[in-house]
């Protein structure tokens, strides 16, 4: 390829909301262009990047016996009413009608399409395994698109299922699915940890997430260094911070804290530590109309019930949305209304606790709130706190009826690791890969069934795999730049090589001695782009060293006439002289080491 026939379009500036590196450079390097919020157009530049991930990709999902089909973007509604998700999903499912009226929406992922195809196809359980993968547009109507394409609207997914006959089988394509990605993210040249993972809105009983470190990563990672053990922090568990609960030393005190509705602030007025404090978080559950037999017309269902929670996490502990919702009783829970805070503790946020609410509620203690003595809370009255608060003598027992126990903070820096190995540290990452064990999740819902060998029919066990295709080069960008640029992992960089002749268009010594390597570089596979647009040299240099292209040959008027020319890496910038005569053997070890 010569520059000429490209389409290079670098810039000097980032545009004013690009907030990471990422997308800075990606749009600098002229890889990306916005077309509207969340939504970009690959420039060649940027395509040729994501088109070797894919290729990497496809290798090794092949390797691993996964066989290539594409479904469609567009999926009719009838399909997600079956698994439940029409509702389920949320307002990132982008919903539409076509001239008919009838619904469909635009794919967000392939769950519900790829389980209509196995009821179909797969009838016996000869023919399974099967494992089917796409690489396929999708589109997730985020409320705030942001950080590029790291977070954007439309983008490109691997998306790839398997189908087992029972849970033993399930969990061998489950593993097969994790080491293939283990040796996709390796072969791309990036560092990152696989964790246990949340199943989030896609279902299932166990997943991992394929997390590249970085530290502008949105996901926190919490793992042991004296052992394997990685989390995401959404499902770390975090151990009680206590051995067992002292006994009281404190009479109960309504106590004065005139304006200190912090925990913070409390603590400091009382002259105490954080750790003494309670900070009580409120939540609300709705019990909604049931929906009739035979009605699918998609509307917003009534609320006939709710019912109001407290939940209780030390003053310097934050709560966990996602363990919450998996306590008894919290499934699809909301923060509670202003309104519903008054009318069930008397008192606006800031001063709440659990002793004395005005109407009956439920409440729940961390497992370390549970084993404190003389604790801290709001006293349901605004500028008042209870101080030397006790279990048994003050509340109600945890773990009795009226006082449940769970897990429900996020791990912070020196927790006990939970496979008691060690302390936590943590790290952030950037989500690319996550695997699921979704067991009969959707084939329950949609009646996908075989035949086993006694003629008897079984519910599909499935597994379902992504891939994040155009969040990796942004993902690989954030691991790998400096103050110049993207420095590429060799196997993503839109070019291996890139030559850059001084005076291309002036010197006919320069035109041939690179117009000659440029055809040796080209026969031998490699891939390189010749840059003869006849720039000025400091112009060149700084375009190649934004875009990241691993490898740069420097052909010059000067260094011809001693019969040399320059190596320039791009990762650290060496430059070495070499002779002409021996430039193609020079490249060809040079890219052994980027």
């Amino acid at each position: 390829m010569k520059a000429s026939q490209f389409l290079i379009s670098t810039l000097k500036e980032a545009p004013a909301d690009a907030e990471v590196v990422s997308h800075q450079l990606m749009t600098r390097a002229g890889m990306i262009r916005k077309l509207a919020g969340g939504v970009y157009t690959y420039m060649p530049m940027g395509l040729r990047v994501i088109r070797k991930v894919e290729a990497i990709i496809r290798e090794e999902m092949v390797r691993a016996g996964a066989v290539e089909l594409l479904m469609p973007v567009v999926q009719p509604a009838e399909l997600w009413m079956e698994s439940g998700r029409w509702e389920q999903y949320g307002p990132e499912l982008l919903r539409i009608r076509d001239r008919h009226q009838r619904d469909f929406v635009v794919q967000p992922t392939s769950e519900e399409v790829i389980t209509d195809i196995a009821r179909q196809e797969i009838r016996s359980y000869r023919q399974m395994p099967k494992n089917l993968f796409q690489i396929q547009t999708k589109f997730r109507d985020e409320r705030r698109p942001r950080f590029g394409v790291m977070r954007g609207r439309e983008f490109t997914m691997k998306d790839g299922y398997s189908f087992d006959r029972d849970r033993d089988a399930a969990l061998v394509s489950y593993q097969a699915m994790f080491d293939a990605y283990t040796r996709i993210f390796s072969r791309l040249g990036l560092t990152f940890r696989a964790v246990a993972a949340d199943t989030g809105a896609i279902g299932g009983s166990a997943s991992h997430e394929f997390q590249v470190i970085a530290d502008t990563g949105e996901d926190a990672i919490a793992y042991c260094p004296d052992s394997d053990y990685a989390a995401n922090v959404e499902l770390a568990e975090a151990l009680p911070l206590l051995s067992e609960r002292a006994g009281p030393t404190a009479a109960l005190t309504d106590t004065p804290t005139p304006g200190k509705a912090r925990c913070e602030d409390v603590a400091q007025l009382l002259g105490l530590p954080l750790e003494r404090t309670v900070k009580s978080l409120v939540l609300a559950v709705d019990e909604h109309e049931p929906v009739k037999d035979g009605d699918d017309t998609p509307r917003a269902p009534r609320v006939v019930a709710t019912r109001i929670w407290l939940l209780l996490v030390r003053g310097d502990h934050e709560l966990n949305e996602v363990k919450a919702a998996k306590v008894p009783g919290l499934k699809g829970f909301r923060f509670a209304s202003e309104t519903e805070i008054v009318e069930h503790f008397g008192c606006t946020p800031g001063y709440l606790g659990p002793i004395g609410t005005a109407r009956p509620i439920r409440v729940v203690a961390d497992r370390t709130v549970a084993l404190m003595s003389d604790f801290v809370c709001g006293a349901n009255r605004v500028d008042a706190h209870y101080t030397g608060v006790n279990w048994g003598r003050d509340l109600p027992w945890p773990g009795s009826p009226e006082v449940q126990i769970a897990d429900l903070r996020n791990v912070v820096e020196g927790d006990p690791s939970p496979d008691g190995k060690g302390r936590l540290a943590i790290q952030r990452g950037i989500e690319v890969g996550h695997v699921f064990y979704l067991g009969t999740k959707y084939s329950e819902a949609m009646h996908a069934s075989f035949i086993d060998e006694t003629g008897k029919s079984q519910p599909i066990e499935m597994g379902c795999y992504g891939i994040g295709v155009t969040r990796l080069p942004a993902a690989a960008i954030e691991q790998n730049h400096d103050d110049k640029g993207i420095v590429w992992p060799r196997p993503i960089a839109p070019f291996d090589v890139v030559i850059t002749p001084l005076g291309y268009q002036r010197s006919e010594n320069v035109r041939n001695a690179a117009d000659a390597l440029y055809d040796q570089l080209r026969q031998a596979g490699i891939d390189v782009i010749l840059d003869n647009r006849d720039e000025r040299p400091g112009a060149m240099f700084a375009d190649w060293e934004l875009i990241g292209v691993p490898l740069r040959v420097t052909v010059g008027e000067r260094g011809l006439k001693e019969g040399q020319v320059e190596l320039t890496v791009r990762r650290g910038l060496t430059t070495t002289t070499v002779p002409l005569s021996g430039a193609f053997e020079a490249v060809k070890e040079s890219l052994k080491a980027c």
